[in-house]
């Protein structure tokens, strides 16, 4: 009996030894865990302003690499994360940052690797991170393709609120969209935002102060460090005084003539630049993202820091980036035109680091497709395969656009993309004063008639050697006052930007003082502001209801007419339909102001009425609105 008790005793307790292990090896699990889960988040840290439209920064302690890595860390892992907020769902691609600080630092390795994105609206956002390591991984489609790596599958969170912002922040208005209706608009607002901008330098981008910047001709080769290899890049010296304490930099003082610049641009009213992020093998040969001018699959990490921190200034004076991808001469420079590996790495990397920007216009290329002086060129698929690849990797509503020859060519490379969804519109160039009004009409007209309307952007004015001259050769600018830039707004344009030709001082490639075209700054800004209050998409061109040549007419018959005059006393009469009652006010668009009275203050019924005459200058240009 005593026998028996002892041997169940014994059993107890080898069962209790038994229990007792397994909670100790539970306990080491959930520890392991728990230690792991802690690991992970310290791995991920989140920076920047939790507000709806600010830039957010998800940053990541990932593989230690660099730039020259065997294993290339920006085509070998692929960092996607995917943000939501109820049925809002956004997968953001990331990119390898170096050490996170390499605008400073010109660190060109380290473990630091980053996703930007900008949170539409309020309230929780959660985030899930895939993280995951494969031979060329960043360019192929599809999900949980190669292996894991570190944060690979952690979830997180984080409050968003009302942003802070007002003025010409575009954080405080939201992302610019196209508007469907051929203009661009803030996201979820019916506000209109028409582009002003500047289209030179084209090589905005060849600063003598970001890293690795140089203009790159044989004597680069040849004679490497005999000659200052920054000598022909912008310095932007003329500026350097627009810039102001507190304004951004790097490296110390670094970019004081480039931010300075943006200043000044800025307080002309300028709200856009055009620059080409590629012309290796262009006209200035002088900007490319590359570790290296012969390179085509690795990144300056710190160079493209140092562009975001011009880019991130710019999004605070409410500025838009017009990023021009290549040139006619470099088209083909990336997968012989096709949107392949080195293709698709190129676009995933910028939209990576900038598609986040609440302000920007992806022009697929600069006079886009083959032409007699420059054969070798992109065929419309090749085109469309570009911008369906752009239109997919960028998580956001992006604007992309084409820009034209200003030749035949027009008709014969944009005729085929009417009615095609993912292209948002032409950025015309074109150098026929007189024509340029029906030309934008046309392309107004017929995109809304194949059922995705345009907006149709007038960004190269000709002649090449030309464009808008210097005040000091052409101080009053009356010519391209009258026929491009109010001829092409009363066409119905969604917007400008000005070249500067190649003839003249201060040109397309050379130019370092925007002050040489001051005059001109203030004519633009004075007629796309005072556009801007009318109800422009509920408007057309209608220029045969003025019975006056070379004048302009935009209408929403029965509410408002906005007439353009090239002279006020021209004895011009308004062809009306209804029998109602408008006022007739009068514009000064070379020097702005309120409007005024003529001598005509009133109208009314309908068939063809006098206008009047101005109340002063009548044999200048004056915009009459009748409502």
């Amino acid at each position: 009996m005593i026998t028996i008790i002892l041997s169940k005793i014994k059993c107890m307790k080898s069962i209790m030894g038994f229990f007792k292990k397994i909670k100790i090896i539970l306990f080491i699990m959930v520890f392991i865990l728990f230690a792991s889960m802690k690991q992970q988040d310290n791995q991920v840290k989140l920076t920047g302003e939790l507000k709806q439209w600010h830039k957010i920064t998800l940053e990541i302690h990932g593989p230690e690499t660099s730039e020259w890595a065997k294993e290339n860390p920006f085509l070998n892992y692929k960092l996607d994360v995917t943000f939501s907020n109820g049925k809002k769902e956004y997968k953001v691609p990331g990119f390898f940052a170096a050490d996170g600080n390499a605008a400073e630092s010109s660190a060109e390795e380290g473990n630091i690797w980053k996703v930007r994105f900008r949170p539409d609206r309020t309230g929780t956002w959660n985030y899930k991170i895939s993280f995951r390591y494969g031979k060329d991984i960043a360019v192929m489609d599809g999900d949980d393709l190669g292996d894991p790596v570190l944060s690979d599958g952690f979830e997180g969170r984080f409050e968003v609120g009302e942003t802070d912002k007002g003025g010409a922040d575009f954080r405080g208005k939201g992302r610019i969209v196209n508007g469907g209706q051929g203009y661009y608009i803030f996201q979820d607002s019916d506000e209109i935002w028409i582009k002003n901008g500047t289209d030179s330098p084209e090589n905005f981008l060849a600063y003598y102060e970001f890293d690795q910047t140089r203009r790159f001709n044989l004597s680069n080769i040849v004679r490497r460090g005999e000659a200052d290899p920054t000598a022909n890049l912008h310095r932007y010296a003329p500026h350097v005084n627009d810039w102001k304490t507190g304004d951004p930099t790097w490296k110390g003082d670094k970019g004081k003539g480039i931010i300075g610049a943006v200043n000044y641009l800025h307080s002309m009213g300028v709200n856009s630049s055009y620059m080409l992020t590629l012309n290796i093998m262009g006209d200035g040969n002088d900007v490319w993202p590359y570790t290296d001018y012969n390179e085509r699959y690795r990144f300056d990490c710190s160079k493209l820091d140092q562009w975001e921190i011009v880019f991130d200034y710019m999004e605070q004076l409410g500025m838009m980036k017009h990023f021009v991808l290549q040139e006619t001469e470099n088209e083909c420079l990336l997968d012989g035109g096709h949107t392949d590996v080195q293709r698709r790495l190129y676009l995933r990397e910028l939209i990576a680091r900038f598609g986040h920007h609440l302000g920007v216009i992806w022009n697929i290329g600069e006079e886009n497709g083959p032409i007699e002086w420059s054969p070798v060129g992109q065929s419309h698929q090749m085109k469309v395969d570009m911008i369906n690849y752009i239109k997919r990797m960028n998580p956001y509503s992006s604007n992309v656009v084409v820009h034209t020859f200003g030749s035949d060519k027009q008709e014969e490379y944009l005729i085929p993309f009417l009615g095609f969804e993912n292209l948002d519109g032409p950025s015309i160039q074109f150098g026929h004063p007189k024509l340029l009004n029906q030309q934008i009409k046309k392309w107004v007209v017929q995109s809304k008639e194949a059922g995705h309307q345009w907006l149709v952007n007038y960004d190269e004015c000709g002649p090449a050697w030309k464009g808008i001259m210097p005040d000091s050769y052409d101080a009053n600018h009356d010519t391209v006052r009258h026929y491009y830039l109010w001829g092409a707004l009363m066409a119905g344009g969604a917007g400008v930007e000005w070249y500067f030709g190649y003839r003249y001082p201060q040109n397309d490639l050379n130019v370092e003082d925007f002050r040489s075209r001051h005059n001109w700054w203030k004519q633009s800004t004075i007629a796309t502001r005072f556009l801007n209050q009318y109800p422009l998409p509920d408007m057309e061109n209608n220029n045969e209801l003025i019975d006056v040549e070379d004048a302009f007419c935009l209408a929403k018959p029965g509410e408002i007419y906005i007439v353009y005059l090239p002279e006020g006393n021209s004895n011009s009469s308004l062809q009306l339909k209804e029998n109602k009652s408008y006022s007739v006010r009068w514009f000064n668009p070379r020097e702005g102001g309120d409007l005024q009275y003529g001598s005509v203050r009133e109208i009314s019924g309908g068939g063809r009425k006098p206008l009047g005459n101005p109340p002063d200058d009548g044999d200048k240009d004056w915009v009459v609105v009748v409502r």
